[in-house]
């Protein structure tokens, strides 16, 4: 049964140097208040996944958390670049960073076949592209039955994920509904995982469109209202776009970034 944990004691248990860290979720309901919890506690030499990375992984990258990022798409959504980001890759600032670029095919079938045990999934995704020749974890294969080249990528297996859900029982169920991305493979691929809850009810009530993480599949909750702002969570908050457009200006500039960041965790100038 998952534990129901306070975010600072899920974040020491769970997360470690050198882990391999997925923080799930498409638009709505992102980890964000996991990530800035990541960066309070000093993490480093995170290989960090996401299908989409957006502001709050432009924040690790530029705290020094990351070593090595793994995606298929990148940047301020509606906005424009990551600029914290590109510095670490062009600058090396404040650390240099690995990445590796998928597909958003790709990327969902790797957390698939990580969930499923396998060690590798198979797709058509790549035809067409130069990726296989920039990635070294897409390979060709030739399907033995009909001849099909088609291509080849790793089982992701996390050392653990975080996604953020609207509410959990005190069992440790999660249930989630809107959008909901590649929050449940990626949950299940893992090998520890860490749901933050805006609620946790006695009974969690059946809802349309809803799935619900069992609590077998979850190693620990916390309760974390607003845990995904300034993304949303259907039925709790929308979208704050001005946080978004902000975050160009405080991102583009080491300077204004290190105030930031002083602000974060806590440390006076």
């Amino acid at each position: 049964m998952a534990e129901l944990l306070s975010l600072k004691e899920a974040v020491a248990r769970l997360v470690h140097d050198g882990d391999t860290v997925a923080l799930e979720g498409f638009t709505h309901l992102i980890p964000v208040a996991a990530g800035h919890e990541i960066i309070r506690q000093g993490r480093t030499g995170l290989t960090l996944v996401r299908m989409t990375p957006d502001i709050v992984y432009d924040q690790l990258i530029g705290a020094g958390c990351a070593s090595k990022l793994i995606f298929s798409w990148g940047g301020n959504p509606g906005v424009g670049s990551l600029h914290r980001f590109r510095d670490a890759v062009q600058h090396s600032w404040p650390v240099p960073l690995e990445i590796e670029e998928h597909s958003h095919a790709g990327m969902a079938n790797r957390y698939v076949a990580g969930a499923s045990g396998l060690p590798f999934a198979v797709l058509r995704g790549y035809t067409g592209t130069d990726l296989p020749m920039q990635t070294d974890t897409i390979k060709p294969i030739t399907c033995p039955f009909t001849g099909e080249r088609l291509a080849a990528v790793p089982a992701l297996n996390p050392d653990v994920t975080i996604v953020h859900a609207q509410r959990a029982d005190r069992a440790g169920n999660v249930q989630i509904w809107g959008i909901t991305g590649v929050q449940k493979e990626a949950v299940l691929a893992a090998k520890r995982s860490l749901v933050t809850v805006e609620d946790v009810v006695d009974e969690l009530e059946p809802r349309p469109g809803a799935i619900v993480l069992p609590s077998w599949a979850v190693t620990a909750v916390a309760k974390v209202p607003g845990g995904a702002r300034p993304s949303y969570a259907a039925g709790y908050y929308e979208r704050d776009n001005d946080a978004y457009q902000a975050w160009d200006a405080i991102g583009r500039d080491r300077e204004s970034f290190t105030r930031w960041l002083d602000e974060l965790t806590g440390v006076k100038a």
